[in-house]
Protein backbone atom coordinates (compact mmCIF):
# COMPACT_ATOMS: atom_id res chain seq x y z
CA UNK A 1 0.00 0.00 0.00
CA UNK A 2 1.20 3.28 -0.59
CA UNK A 3 2.71 5.73 2.17
CA UNK A 4 1.27 9.35 2.63
CA UNK A 5 3.18 11.83 3.90
CA UNK A 6 0.17 13.29 5.82
CA UNK A 7 -3.61 13.20 6.26
CA UNK A 8 -4.86 15.40 3.52
CA UNK A 9 -2.64 13.67 0.63
CA UNK A 10 -4.23 10.08 1.94
CA UNK A 11 -7.42 11.41 1.60
CA UNK A 12 -6.95 12.65 -1.85
CA UNK A 13 -5.46 9.47 -2.81
CA UNK A 14 -8.83 7.62 -1.55
CA UNK A 15 -11.07 10.18 -3.45
CA UNK A 16 -8.36 9.97 -7.28
CA UNK A 17 -7.94 6.47 -6.85
CA UNK A 18 -11.48 5.41 -5.32
CA UNK A 19 -10.31 1.67 -3.60
CA UNK A 20 -7.30 0.91 -5.70
CA UNK A 21 -3.96 0.10 -3.70
CA UNK A 22 -6.14 0.67 -0.60
CA UNK A 23 -5.22 -2.23 1.36
CA UNK A 24 -7.36 -5.38 1.97
CA UNK A 25 -9.26 -4.26 4.96
CA UNK A 26 -10.63 -1.17 3.36
CA UNK A 27 -11.12 -3.06 -0.09
CA UNK A 28 -13.39 -5.41 1.76
CA UNK A 29 -15.22 -3.24 3.83
CA UNK A 30 -15.81 -0.82 0.98
CA UNK A 31 -17.20 -3.66 -1.37
CA UNK A 32 -19.39 -4.45 1.10
CA UNK A 33 -20.71 -1.24 2.11
CA UNK A 34 -21.33 -0.98 -1.73
CA UNK A 35 -23.27 -4.29 -2.18
CA UNK A 36 -25.48 -3.22 0.84
CA UNK A 37 -26.57 -0.45 -1.40
CA UNK A 38 -24.28 2.46 0.87
CA UNK A 39 -22.82 5.33 -1.00
CA UNK A 40 -19.20 5.40 0.33
CA UNK A 41 -17.41 8.68 -1.25
CA UNK A 42 -19.04 11.43 -0.70
CA UNK A 43 -17.87 14.66 -1.24
CA UNK A 44 -16.68 14.44 2.46
CA UNK A 45 -16.85 10.98 3.37
CA UNK A 46 -12.93 11.31 4.79
CA UNK A 47 -11.68 14.58 6.65
CA UNK A 48 -8.72 15.67 8.73
CA UNK A 49 -8.96 17.31 11.11
CA UNK A 50 -7.58 17.96 14.50
CA UNK A 51 -8.53 16.26 17.94
CA UNK A 52 -8.27 16.94 22.01
CA UNK A 53 -6.80 13.97 24.02
CA UNK A 54 -5.23 10.99 22.23
CA UNK A 55 -8.48 9.89 19.82
CA UNK A 56 -7.20 8.78 16.28
CA UNK A 57 -10.39 8.89 14.72
CA UNK A 58 -14.04 9.05 15.02
CA UNK A 59 -17.14 8.17 12.76
CA UNK A 60 -20.20 11.00 12.89
CA UNK A 61 -23.56 8.94 11.56
CA UNK A 62 -25.16 11.82 11.15
CA UNK A 63 -23.19 12.86 8.41
CA UNK A 64 -21.71 9.28 7.73
CA UNK A 65 -18.46 11.16 7.29
CA UNK A 66 -15.06 9.28 9.02
CA UNK A 67 -13.01 12.02 10.74
CA UNK A 68 -8.91 11.04 11.08
CA UNK A 69 -7.66 13.02 13.70
CA UNK A 70 -4.21 14.17 11.68
CA UNK A 71 -2.60 15.31 14.94
CA UNK A 72 -2.54 12.19 16.32
CA UNK A 73 -1.65 10.03 13.82
CA UNK A 74 2.28 10.02 12.58
CA UNK A 75 2.68 6.40 11.15
CA UNK A 76 0.99 5.23 7.78
CA UNK A 77 -0.19 1.84 9.66
CA UNK A 78 -1.80 3.97 12.63
CA UNK A 79 -3.79 5.47 10.14
CA UNK A 80 -4.74 2.77 7.94
CA UNK A 81 -6.01 0.92 10.87
CA UNK A 82 -7.88 4.06 12.34
CA UNK A 83 -9.34 4.21 8.79
CA UNK A 84 -10.63 0.03 8.94
CA UNK A 85 -12.08 0.80 12.35
CA UNK A 86 -14.02 3.89 11.20
CA UNK A 87 -14.81 1.65 8.52
CA UNK A 88 -16.39 -1.17 10.24
CA UNK A 89 -18.17 1.59 12.24
CA UNK A 90 -19.62 2.99 8.39
CA UNK A 91 -20.59 -0.72 7.48
CA UNK A 92 -22.06 -1.57 10.51
CA UNK A 93 -24.39 1.95 9.85
CA UNK A 94 -25.22 0.73 6.77
CA UNK A 95 -26.07 -2.48 7.54
CA UNK A 96 -27.34 -2.78 11.32
CA UNK A 97 -29.02 1.14 11.17
CA UNK A 98 -26.97 1.64 14.55
CA UNK A 99 -28.89 3.66 16.84
CA UNK A 100 -25.05 5.54 18.21
CA UNK A 101 -27.02 8.09 20.45
CA UNK A 102 -29.96 6.54 22.18
CA UNK A 103 -28.84 2.74 22.49
CA UNK A 104 -25.60 1.84 24.25
CA UNK A 105 -25.57 -1.24 23.66
CA UNK A 106 -25.40 -0.64 19.64
CA UNK A 107 -22.73 1.36 20.43
CA UNK A 108 -20.94 -1.05 22.31
CA UNK A 109 -21.29 -3.97 19.75
CA UNK A 110 -19.82 -1.52 17.23
CA UNK A 111 -17.20 -1.03 19.31
CA UNK A 112 -16.81 -4.44 19.81
CA UNK A 113 -16.70 -5.43 16.66
CA UNK A 114 -14.07 -2.41 15.34
CA UNK A 115 -11.52 -3.38 18.14
CA UNK A 116 -12.05 -7.27 16.79
CA UNK A 117 -11.67 -6.75 13.43
CA UNK A 118 -9.69 -3.93 12.84
CA UNK A 119 -6.09 -5.41 13.88
CA UNK A 120 -6.30 -2.72 16.69
CA UNK A 121 -5.52 -6.23 18.82
CA UNK A 122 -3.48 -8.19 16.77
CA UNK A 123 0.03 -9.69 18.49
CA UNK A 124 2.05 -7.35 16.84
CA UNK A 125 0.51 -4.04 17.75
CA UNK A 126 0.20 -5.42 21.64
CA UNK A 127 3.92 -6.75 21.76
CA UNK A 128 4.41 -2.77 20.64
CA UNK A 129 2.16 -1.70 23.67
CA UNK A 130 4.30 -4.19 26.01
CA UNK A 131 0.64 -6.43 26.26
CA UNK A 132 1.22 -10.02 26.06
CA UNK A 133 0.87 -13.48 27.22
CA UNK A 134 -2.25 -14.09 28.93
CA UNK A 135 -4.64 -16.29 28.26
CA UNK A 136 -7.51 -15.20 26.00
CA UNK A 137 -5.57 -12.12 25.31
CA UNK A 138 -7.21 -10.91 22.49
CA UNK A 139 -10.80 -11.11 23.87
CA UNK A 140 -9.67 -8.92 26.57
CA UNK A 141 -7.58 -6.16 24.47
CA UNK A 142 -10.92 -6.47 22.47
CA UNK A 143 -13.26 -5.80 25.74
CA UNK A 144 -10.16 -3.04 27.04
CA UNK A 145 -10.68 -1.06 23.71
CA UNK A 146 -14.14 -1.18 23.49
CA UNK A 147 -14.41 0.04 26.84
CA UNK A 148 -12.63 3.13 26.09
CA UNK A 149 -13.77 3.65 23.43
CA UNK A 150 -17.58 4.08 25.43
CA UNK A 151 -15.99 5.97 27.55
CA UNK A 152 -14.26 8.55 25.79
CA UNK A 153 -17.89 9.54 23.68
CA UNK A 154 -20.27 8.82 26.56
CA UNK A 155 -20.75 10.68 30.18
CA UNK A 156 -21.49 7.41 32.14
CA UNK A 157 -19.33 5.42 34.46
CA UNK A 158 -16.68 2.45 33.96
CA UNK A 159 -19.31 -0.04 35.92
CA UNK A 160 -21.92 1.01 33.96
CA UNK A 161 -19.94 0.77 30.90
CA UNK A 162 -18.53 -2.49 31.49
CA UNK A 163 -22.29 -4.01 32.62
CA UNK A 164 -23.17 -3.17 28.90
CA UNK A 165 -20.42 -4.49 27.13
CA UNK A 166 -20.12 -8.20 29.23
CA UNK A 167 -24.33 -7.89 28.09
CA UNK A 168 -23.44 -8.06 24.77
CA UNK A 169 -20.01 -9.06 24.27
CA UNK A 170 -19.99 -12.96 23.09
CA UNK A 171 -22.87 -11.82 20.47
CA UNK A 172 -20.88 -9.23 18.80
CA UNK A 173 -17.35 -10.56 19.11
CA UNK A 174 -18.59 -13.55 16.86
CA UNK A 175 -19.99 -11.31 14.78
CA UNK A 176 -17.47 -11.49 11.68
CA UNK A 177 -19.06 -9.68 9.01
CA UNK A 178 -17.99 -9.32 5.99
CA UNK A 179 -15.11 -10.49 7.19
CA UNK A 180 -16.20 -14.11 7.53
CA UNK A 181 -13.18 -14.41 9.79
CA UNK A 182 -11.03 -12.54 12.54
CA UNK A 183 -8.50 -11.07 10.30
CA UNK A 184 -5.32 -11.13 12.53
CA UNK A 185 -2.77 -10.48 10.00
CA UNK A 186 -2.73 -8.27 7.09
CA UNK A 187 -2.79 -12.06 5.11
CA UNK A 188 -5.47 -13.12 6.92
CA UNK A 189 -7.52 -9.87 5.46
CA UNK A 190 -6.14 -10.39 2.03
CA UNK A 191 -7.96 -14.38 2.10
CA UNK A 192 -10.83 -12.75 3.56
CA UNK A 193 -10.94 -10.24 0.37
CA UNK A 194 -10.77 -13.06 -1.96
CA UNK A 195 -13.21 -15.06 -0.59
CA UNK A 196 -15.11 -11.89 -0.59
CA UNK A 197 -15.19 -11.08 -3.83
CA UNK A 198 -15.50 -15.03 -5.13
CA UNK A 199 -18.78 -15.52 -2.54
CA UNK A 200 -21.18 -14.89 -5.36
CA UNK A 201 -19.82 -17.48 -7.86
CA UNK A 202 -19.70 -19.96 -5.56
CA UNK A 203 -23.30 -19.40 -4.88
CA UNK A 204 -24.35 -19.07 -8.67
CA UNK A 205 -22.78 -22.63 -8.70
CA UNK A 206 -24.76 -23.92 -6.01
Amino acid sequence: MRTFPNCRQFIRWTRLNKKRNMGPYAKLLLGAMKNSGCKVFKERHFSCEDCSGTVSGGFDAASSQIVLCQNNIHQQSHMNRVVTHELIHSFDHCRAHVDWFNNLRHLACSEIRAANLSGDCSFINEVSRLNFGLKEHHQECVRGRALRSILAVRKISREEAEKIVDEVFDSCFNDHAPFGRIPHSKEDAKFAYRDYMNKDRYYANL
